[in-house]
């Protein structure tokens, strides 16, 4: 059989854990040099494909490929937003002309719901043309919203696990802060990424499951009024004197002035003011059950990078699901997705599968109806049975040089370029 050079490239918003996949797949290729030849990586996503820009993965010393293990964000191989349109042609020929100079046989592409799209219309254009090109799909996003409702497709994304984890250890410290300072700040809000889906904002539960916080949850699911959130913070305050709201950037107050990135997304923190500050705003202008003022806590992409809070799970399992991608190309499967599956039980546990691009391609899963306990604020015991495992029981193991975090440091050896220089479509 021939050998198949790779090419690899990361899209969308970064996460704790992405690069743990990235090791998981160029480690489980490189001890396979029969099946694999060189791999690469699109330096910035597609972006990087479409312009050539191709760094030799191959080349890189084994210690530093070890290390993506403990490199948080896209700094390492980079992402994008550029979305690979039906009506962009030029750029599918580019791609296709870039692969052929390169004689790549396997384009991996790790991200989101996007990245599955992009992956599977590669994967589809190289069936058409009856190319030997796969195209396979790793699953990336804190948001969770890969997939089905009913978790068919994957059960839970990498990525979700750390972030998870970083609100439980973040809402168990504004605890103390709160409890500390409520005679004069009497509530925190704390907004967390989640455009429209809760999972990230239900993840405060899973620093009490117990129920003993003056803690309330408000998803994007929920979209209350700003009326309502102040009688349900004053009732808090008028019960236990001091109260911590988590919201969802996503919840709809008021025009914040939002900005939106390539795929359309809005972009809460490069937006005019946060959600977080219209809430606090009107809370301090029509009054507390209580001496002093509510105050916003808004960490931004902090939450999506933190390696010191990433899920030792999530780092094992974004690592296993990098290695069944490298799997799936050793086998010559195309149009499909390496994902994580649950299996039934008390027990937590999980096996590695494959689910086809098409199906995944542009999902979006929804929060469960039935998670969600509206009159209360708060999600259900049935989402922390689900989330609980996801975070993990230890703390990540990154190595420190001088009293700095020691992060992944690939040498810039690129593949010599072949094609004369292209500009994406999107960019003309």
């Amino acid at each position: 059989m021939k050998r198949r050079n790779v090419v690899v490239a990361q899209s969308g918003g970064p996460s704790p854990v992405i690069n743990s996949s990235l090791r998981g797949l160029v480690e489980a290729m490189r001890a396979d040099p029969g099946t694999f030849g060189t791999i690469y990586a699109g330096l910035n996503g597609i972006e990087g494909i479409l312009r050539e820009e191709l760094l030799d993965l191959s080349a890189q010393p084994a210690e530093e490929i070890a290390l993506l293990g403990a490199t948080p964000a896209a700094g390492a191989i980079g992402t994008c937003r550029y979305k690979l349109r039906e009506a962009q042609q030029e750029d599918f020929e580019r791609v296709l002309a870039v692969m052929d100079a390169h004689d790549v046989g396997a384009f991996v592409y790790i991200g989101g719901n996007d990245s599955m799209d992009t992956a599977n219309k590669v994967a589809d254009l190289a069936q058409e043309r009856g190319l030997d090109l796969l195209g396979i799909g790793v699953p990336k996003t804190i948001d969770n919203d890969v997939g089905d409702p009913e978790f068919r497709l994957i059960d839970h994304t990498p990525g979700y696990g750390s972030v998870a984890r970083y609100w439980a250890s973040a809402v168990q410290r504004a605890d103390q802060e709160n409890r500390g300072s409520f005679p004069s700040d009497p509530v925190l809000v704390m907004q967390a990424m989640g455009r429209r889906i809760g999972y990230i904002p239900a993840a405060a539960r899973l620093a009490d499951p117990g129920r003993e916080m003056p803690l309330l949850i408000l998803l994007a699911e929920m979209q209350p009024t700003l009326a309502e959130i102040a009688d349900r913070v004053n009732d808090l305050l008028s019960r236990r004197h001091r109260a911590i709201v988590v919201l969802s950037e996503g919840v709809e107050l008021a025009d914040i002035g939002a900005s939106h990135d390539a795929f359309g997304h809005t972009q809460f923190s490069a937006s005019e003011t946060t959600v977080a500050q219209v809430v606090i705003n009107y809370l301090n202008r029509v009054g507390l059950r209580a001496r002093g003022s509510a105050r916003s806590d808004v960490p931004g992409t902090l939450q999506r990078h933190d390696i010191a809070y990433a899920s030792t799970l999530d780092l094992a399992e974004a690592y296993a699901v990098g290695q069944k991608a490298a799997e799936l190309a050793g086998e010559g499967v195309s149009g499909m997705m390496a994902t994580i599956l649950r299996e039934p039980g008390s027990a937590y546990a999980v096996r590695y599968d494959q689910v086809p691009l098409s199906e995944v391609a542009n999902s979006e899963r929804t929060f469960p109806a039935a998670w969600i306990d509206r009159d209360s604020c708060d999600v259900r015991d049935e989402f922390v049975s689900y989330a609980r495992p996801l975070i993990g029981n230890d703390w990540p193991s990154i190595p420190l040089v001088d009293g700095r975090m020691r992060f992944a440091r690939l040498e810039r050896i690129m593949a010599p370029q072949e094609l004369p220089s292209y500009m994406p479509e999107a960019y003309r």
